[in-house]
């Protein structure tokens, strides 16, 4: 992909060593510099990969909604506007591919997908048993994340693993504040009644 002539700025340059500026690489795929772009990728990946694999439950399926979610920041980096977080524009972007290809395939989430759910439990936990109770806790999380609905999962994954306030959820979900809190409710709800938790345990 050929550079733009005359959109590169001094705000588009991608420095060695430096923290990246995440609008400086926006301004930098928006004149097509493959560099920024590149940039960005890997900046993303991770935390695209998790929110992703967390919302389809699909790890294959998840890696190619993050492939298609990049393309539409390539094609469409001119339309980013500066006043908003550089995260919530491109999660909006991977929120609303995730949804389409969960409706392109019109099927069943699989209970069986392969989650990372560490941030809940204790990895210092000893022994054998210890390790069997962890992994029984995993495969009842993972199941029970999988009966929830994309959106639920995605209000989950987004404020407990990514750390969003429902602000910045909202303007990724492309709706009303309320709307996630409503959403949490309901999630963390629906997660305590599958788990069996009791309200001190629940998330």
């Amino acid at each position: 992909m050929a550079n733009k002539p005359g959109k590169s700025s001094a705000r588009g340059v991608v420095r060695r060593g430096a923290a990246p500026d995440e609008i400086a690489l926006m301004d930098g795929v928006a004149a097509e510099r493959m560099d920024a772009f590149e940039a960005l990728y890997r900046l993303y990946h991770p935390r695209l990969t998790r929110f992703l694999q967390g919302m389809t439950r699909r790890p294959a399926l998840a890696e190619e909604v993050l492939d298609d979610t990049m393309l539409v920041v390539w094609r469409k980096a001119h339309t980013y506007n500066p006043s908003a977080k550089v995260s919530t524009w491109i999660f909006g972007i991977a929120y609303r591919q995730a949804l389409k290809a969960l409706h392109r395939l019109d099927a069943g989430i699989d209970a069986a997908a392969s989650v990372n759910e560490d941030a809940l439990f204790d990895p210092s936990q000893p022994g054998p048993d210890g390790e069997l109770q962890q992994q029984e806790l995993h495969e009842r999380l993972s199941r029970a994340m999988s009966a929830l609905s994309a959106e639920h999962r995605a209000v989950i994954e987004l404020t407990y693993y990514l750390g969003y306030s429902c602000r910045d959820v909202a303007q990724v979900m492309d709706c009303p504040v309320d709307t996630v809190k409503t959403r949490m409710f309901y999630a963390r709800r629906r997660l305590k009644s599958l788990l069996g938790l009791s309200r001190e345990e629940a998330i």
